[in-house]
């Protein structure tokens, strides 16, 4: 799949070779063009080792880098995407349900878990843009509602990694109505005193950054993230205006406080640990 619909900004975005156009064991990076060697890229964190530009992780990789070893524990719902208006475009909802779940051998786009960062206690939240963009509907507001309750309960702190392209437009209004449930399964944390902390990376837009992804006591954009709430093209044709050419970057949405920190993917996990350590829970009473 390659992400065409956004425009690459300062940072080289990395296209995905799904069907192994150069080999099962060899990418051919789209930031230097070289052919690189596959397990290398694993073994650095989704990075090319000759030019730095980043790849896709999946939702497992995503959690593999930031979380202590052998620590994580999937409690996501085992639940499917209805097709509550039975969507048809070039092909049915329920077919590219079906495809999303065999390519990505996950039943939906959101994986839940309990787990430890440095030694710390967490929820954490992870969703994987292999399944229809990463985008959210009814099945990801009833997981993140389900994760946020759990942090609620258990005192632990809430973190949420997006990789989305937004709204799910499939399910129509019953994907809009997920920002809300999500923005109120979030007020619950902030009544507990128990913290929130968004992780923006390539993509966050559309929904998700209008609403859950947004509203974090921390916010963290992985350096390259692509962070806005329309597609440039929309926004220069409606308005009628250039826009300038650092626009939706991460350092972009840093620089117009829409983040709190530009962090490198390689120091993610680091950077995690050390706002843990000065966002405590409130304890119980």
């Amino acid at each position: 799949m390659k992400i065409s619909w956004f425009r690459r900004q300062q940072y080289v975005q990395v296209k995905l070779e799904q069907k192994g156009e150069v080999g099962a064991l060899w990418v051919k990076c789209a930031g230097c063009g070289d052919l690189v060697f596959r397990e290398r890229i694993r073994e650095n964190h989704g990075i090319c080792p000759r030019c730095g530009a980043y790849f896709f992780l999946t939702a497992q990789e995503r959690i593999s880098l930031l979380v202590d070893e052998s620590s994580f524990q999937d409690v996501s719902k085992p639940i499917v995407a209805a097709d509550p208006l039975g969507f048809v475009d070039r092909r049915s909802y329920v077919g590219r349900l079906k495809e999303a779940q065999e390519k990505t051998g996950l039943r939906n786009e959101t994986v839940i878990g309990r787990a430890r960062l440095g030694g710390c206690p967490v929820i954490l939240a992870v969703t994987d843009f292999r399944f229809i963009g990463g985008s959210m509907g009814s099945v990801m507001g009833e997981q993140l509602d389900h994760g946020m309750g759990m942090a609620a309960r258990e005192l632990r702190p809430f973190i949420l990694v997006t990789s989305t392209g937004g709204a799910r437009m499939q399910e129509g209004i019953f994907s809009l109505m997920q920002m809300v449930k999500t923005a109120a399964a979030r007020r619950d944390l902030e009544r507990l005193g128990v913290p929130f902390v968004s992780v923006m990376t390539y993509p966050t837009t559309g929904g998700v950054l209008a609403s859950i992804a947004s509203l974090g006591d921390i916010t963290i954009a992985e350096k390259g993230a692509l962070i806005g709430f329309a597609g440039r093209r929309v926004i220069e044709q409606t308005t009628g205006e250039r826009l300038p050419p650092e626009f939706q970057t991460a350092e972009f949405a840093f620089e117009h406080g829409m983040v709190d920190r530009v962090v490198e993917r390689r120091k993610l996990r680091e950077e995690l640990i050390h706002i843990l350590e000065f966002l405590p829970v409130r304890q119980s009473q």
